[in-house]
């Protein structure tokens, strides 16, 4: 018992780790900035893979220690950020909602499987997608709203404006991200979306 308690400790730290740093090879990819102060960059996808693949607590753990290591000064943002700076900079509500959306997104994804158990093909895609969508652009984007009308003076209604140029590259990350998740799910049968 304690055994196999242990091994899935291990086991889950492992998966931790490991979105941790798939979330700062997402930061090596060069960012574009806009001219309000937050970027495009990949790590969107990152967040919503990691809740997809990893569930709920899993999922808001490994951002959270990506987090973590940028705090510490690593400088695993796209342009090679890091530090405590970025927390209070235009992109801090960003960053902050990616724990929380990483966390819907593994939620959603764990009632859907456990309502379709099995699924695959276009309902596995559809999950992946719907769960994508609402953690990782609808409760990122309400935290990065709030965050970015605080910390650059903007009304709310003129951050949520600011973001649309978001979106349509975010939704073909939730369709990456979809796409993704079928390929794991082939390749590794055994892999459990239903819990966490």
């Amino acid at each position: 018992m304690t055994t196999t308690g242990s091994l899935t400790s291990s086991r889950s730290l492992s998966y931790i780790a490991l979105f941790a740093a798939l979330m700062a090879v997402f930061g090596l990819i060069p960012k574009i900035d806009l001219p309000f102060g937050v970027p495009i960059t990949l790590q969107s996808l990152g967040v919503m893979l990691a809740g997809c693949l990893l569930g709920p607590r899993r999922g808001f753990l490994a951002i959270a220690l990506f987090l973590l290591a940028v705090a510490l000064g690593l400088p695993l943002l796209p342009g090679g950020r890091g530090g405590l700076a970025v927390f209070v900079g235009p992109t801090s509500g960003f960053l902050f909602g990616w724990m929380f959306g990483a966390f819907t997104c593994g939620l959603l994804m764990r009632l859907a499987m456990r309502r379709m158990a099995g699924a695959t093909g276009l309902p596995l895609l559809a999950a992946a997608f719907l769960s994508s969508l609402v953690g990782g652009i609808l409760v990122v984007y309400a935290v990065g709203i709030v965050g970015l009308s605080w910390i650059a003076h903007m009304s709310l209604s003129q951050a949520a404006l600011a973001m649309l140029v978001f979106i349509p590259g975010d939704l073909i990350k939730c369709g990456l991200c979809a796409m993704l998740v079928q390929t794991v799910m082939r390749g590794m049968p055994s892999w459990r979306l239903d819990r966490d």
